[in-house]
């Protein structure tokens, strides 16, 4: 009996050894993570202090102040140099990403690119312009991290075709931006960078999971930056931060590259790509940006380097035609009623474009709760959450995905009887539980996606709508909250869904008569997620 005792204390003393080990490897990797980047930070620092020495009548507010059309008209012209352009604001994302901590990293090929452009006797559409990319847009010779550590140890070997395009365009990649971990998230904080904060209130979080770009572009570091859509990941940052943002048909843009050594984050970077479409697109300060930016990487190259993207350029027609349209609209989806000030949103803007001549008539989405539980959620979740865990297998988790991962843990039958007794408290995770027990129920779940959609487009031709204008969540939560109410996607969600392209505009700011509105504010049913969008 001695002998067992002391062979079980044995191993249990090498267990608790054997994690520690572990705990300390991951934290080697993280700060060694952290210490890279705080030298790409001191090099590129550097590299103005040099440029400002040479060039000491660079007009740095002149240059920030321009939009995205006028620099580029300004540096086709030669009356600003890509060089000037490029240098102007890195200093500025170094002084951005001090205040909110968007940046994950430094691009130093940016000089080399820079050098290239200066070479280049052809100037593309965005000739000099500087731009950022989110963290896991594959640039060769950089990480695509997703906020992993399993995911810091190999280098893409080669530019994704969207980074390829961008360079062909002449533009500069100079910054790579911060993410939520594995981007399952809409708040932007993992462990290995930590929480990114909203610069117009530090207080409030940027949105996720294009977190960092919007932090970035709306604290004034980046004109234009590309981010990715999965369920609101350019809008909801777009929004938070009140920025213009697209999320594209999935695959009208091609740029992700994965290079990851893990098997389980190869398995979730597949998985991010192939269930619910994600886009990639631009997020800037203006529409006319997001639109120069499409135009930019609709182009032959774009279907050259990849066959499988439509070889459709950008309808520049559509786009300047002035044309009445007949648009749909709503404000509420019946499922999460948002805050009062975002329905006004859409009643101001429903009359500005009534005033301008087009017709407008109400739209209802059909059966929003069903998609998000029964559509998008369950899409996620179809293997219990297995897929997702196992990213985290000697990984820290992030605060912010605790609720979700401890979720999952569950057994599957306590979830069940949680469901069952507390259904009204639960019901964002009850989709996480309606697995999909066989590859027949996986191919049916796919056939109810495919029936929704045929169902919404028969609605929408019905009314003949053109466009419909919709609301978005927001204002920007206080940081913290998004953890706290993942079903309050559900503006954005249902367009990835259908996979139909949508674009977010702001158009107003938050007034006292909105906030004494929301002091009134009950939701659906005055239950916990209610009062929790309240607070």
């Amino acid at each position: 009996t001695s002998a067992a005792l002391a062979l079980l204390g044995g191993s249990v003393a090498a267990l608790v050894v054997w994690k520690w080990l572990g705990k300390k490897m991951i934290q080697k990797k993280m700060e060694e993570a952290r210490r890279t980047r705080d030298e790409s930070m001191k090099k590129m620092a550097k590299a103005v202090q040099q440029f400002r020495e040479q060039v000491p009548s660079a007009q740095t507010d002149a240059i920030l102040s321009l939009s995205l059309l006028e620099l580029t008209g300004r540096l086709q012209e030669g009356s600003l140099s890509p060089r000037t352009v490029l240098y102007t604001y890195v200093e500025k994302a170094l002084e951005v990403t001090q205040q909110t901590n968007c940046l994950r990293h430094f691009i130093p090929e940016c000089e080399e690119q820079l050098q290239e452009v200066e070479r280049r006797k052809e100037k593309g559409l965005l000739y000099g312009i500087p731009v950022s990319i989110k963290d896991h847009i594959g640039h060769k010779g950089q990480l695509a991290t997703c906020g992993l550590v399993q995911c810091l140890g190999t280098l893409m070997e080669d530019d994704s075709v969207l980074v390829k395009v961008l360079k062909r365009q002449g533009a500069i990649p100079f910054a790579m931006t911060n993410v939520p971990q594995s981007l399952f998230s809409y708040e932007c904080s993992n462990p290995i960078f930590g929480q990114t904060l909203n610069p117009l209130n530090p207080r409030r979080s940027p949105g996720g999971s294009s977190g960092g770009e919007a932090a970035l572009i709306a604290g004034g570091g980046s004109i234009l930056g590309i981010g990715s859509d999965l369920g609101g990941s350019i809008r909801l940052p777009s929004s938070f931060c009140g920025l213009c943002g697209l999320k594209p048909t999935a695959e009208r843009l091609r740029g992700v590259g994965w290079a990851v050594a893990h098997p389980s984050a190869q398995c979730w970077c597949f998985f991010l790509s192939h269930t619910v479409p994600c886009a990639l697109g631009p997020m800037a300060r203006d529409v006319d940006s997001l639109a120069l930016c499409m135009k930019a990487l609709l182009c032959q190259e774009m279907f050259q380097l990849d066959p499988t993207v439509p070889p459709v350029p950008f309808n520049e027609e559509v786009y300047s035609s002035s044309a009445p349209l007949r648009i749909g609209y709503y404000d509420t989806d019946g499922y999460f009623p948002l805050p009062p000030c975002m329905r006004r949103a859409v009643k101001e803007t429903r009359r500005a474009l009534q005033a301008a001549g087009h017709q407008l008539v109400p739209f209802s989405p059909p059966r929003v709760p069903y998609v998000m539980t029964e559509l998008f959620l369950k899409t996620f979740f179809a293997d219990g959450g297995r897929t997702w865990l196992d990213v985290f297998t000697g990984d820290i988790v992030d605060p912010g995905l605790k609720p979700q991962v401890n979720s999952c843990k569950i057994p599957r039958l306590v979830k069940k009887l949680l469901a069952l007794l507390l259904k009204p408290l639960v019901s964002p995770y009850v989709a996480m539980i309606s697995t999909c027990r066989s590859v027949r129920e996986m191919w049916n779940h796919h056939h109810q996606i495919q029936v929704y959609r045929s169902q919404f487009i028969t609605q929408w031709k019905e009314l003949q709508l053109d466009v419909v204008l919709c609301p978005v969540l927001g204002p920007a939560f206080t940081t913290g909250y998004p953890r706290k109410l993942l079903t309050a996607i559900t503006s954005t969600m249902l367009y990835n869904v259908l996979n139909f392209p949508a674009g977010i505009v702001p158009v107003s700011t938050v007034t006292e008569a909105d906030e004494e509105e929301l002091k009134l504010y009950k939701g659906c049913c005055d239950d916990p997620w209610d009062r929790t969008l309240k607070q």
